[in-house]
């Protein structure tokens, strides 16, 4: 591995070039050629982006498990993008055992992590860690939406440092207390990492509604210090908090949990319920018709308004009406219509 060259070695090298070129043109004859005619290629390094040193060196781990879908892959690519200080790994098997990302950690040098599980492959869950002694929290990701998704109005320099804003509640729970320490470790950029730009110009939100955290990302207008967001959002419903990393003994467990599978199972029986409603509602209709009816007295009113109608004569009939003769063919019939009319013509002549 090569030295690493000090920063003011550059510059004392070019005062070096300087000094010895100058001294050559004064040491070279009057009437000889100079070299000081020619003139001399100038180098321009641009300077390093951080200035100071990189004390706090957080080095975020972001991969995820195998099944996943686009949705999580491109957000995992967007928190990447936001999060200079990150590094990426290949997907891990699902029948590995989750302790196993703590040694992936330790290989990457990285003494943080964030993990997507996904599950059904409809179902994903987000584990932060601060590897390998703790804490670690789990959590049901929710409502995904991707910056290529969004197409906010808002933009940002790339490797810039947010700010972080939490809700006030994170100040009075203990359990969210811990869960605003993890955050700020994890998505807070060190001071001065090499990756990243010294400028402030975008703001990571965490706000719980609803029993969850909702994390949105806006952009500082440096004009008026309005506030346009930019992307990705996602809202975060915690399951757990445990006291290792990836495992150990529980810390806080959310009562308002319902785990997708619960909340699939209820959409399920109240679907069932409604048609089963249904079919009560015809089977009593059946039995109402099929019942004696309650026969209503008559009232003696009613008839007060009502008008006999004319009686029509009855007629007797008492010649016997002819029979008229059965002919399926039609031609067969008019021919015999037709020799009736002619005797009819021969009688009355």
């Amino acid at each position: 591995m090569a030295a690493k060259r000090k920063r003011g070695a550059l510059a004392a090298g070019k005062a070096k070039r300087a000094r010895s070129a100058s001294s050559a043109g004064e040491a070279a004859p009057e009437g000889g050629p100079r070299e000081s005619s020619i003139p001399p290629q100038e180098y321009s390094i641009p300077p390093p982006v951080s200035q100071g040193k990189w004390k706090n060196k957080e080095r975020v781990l972001i991969f995820s498990s195998r099944g996943i879908n686009f949705r999580t892959r491109h957000l995992m690519q967007d928190l990447r993008t936001l999060m200079p200080h990150s590094k990426a790994d290949t997907k891990m098997d699902r029948k590995d055992q989750l302790f196993v990302i703590n040694e992936v950690c330790e290989m990457k040098n990285c003494n943080k992590c964030i993990f997507f599980e996904a599950k059904k492959k409809q179902d994903l869950y987000m584990w932060l860690s601060n590897t390998p002694q703790g804490p670690s929290a789990k959590f049901l990701v929710q409502n995904v939406h991707t910056l290529a998704e969004l197409k906010m109005t808002g933009n940002c320099l790339r490797g810039s440092r947010p700010l972080l804003s939490f809700d006030p509640i994170f100040d009075r729970e203990p359990h969210y207390a811990l869960l605003k320490e993890l955050f700020i470790q994890i998505f807070g950029t060190p001071r001065y990492h090499p990756k990243s730009q010294p400028f402030v110009d975008h703001v990571f939100t965490f706000t719980v509604t609803d029993e969850r955290i909702w994390f949105r990302n806006y952009q500082i207008i440096e004009e008026d210090a309005s506030l346009v967001e930019i992307g990705p959002r996602f809202v975060l419903n915690l399951i757990k908090i445990f006291q290792g990393s990836f495992g150990g003994p529980t810390l806080y467990e959310n009562p308002h949990y319902q785990s997708p599978n619960m909340h699939r199972r209820l959409i399920r029986l109240s679907v069932a319920a409604k048609f089963r409603e249904k079919q009560q509602v015809k089977e009593v209709q059946k039995i109402k018709k099929k019942g004696t009816k309650v026969l209503v007295e008559e009232d003696p009113t009613e008839v007060v308004f009502e008008t006999p109608a004319e009686e029509k004569p009855v007629e007797i009939q008492l010649v016997k009406p002819e029979s008229k003769p059965i002919v399926k063919d039609k031609k067969k019939l008019r021919k015999i219509q037709r020799k009736k009319q002619k005797k009819l013509f021969r009688t009355e002549g």
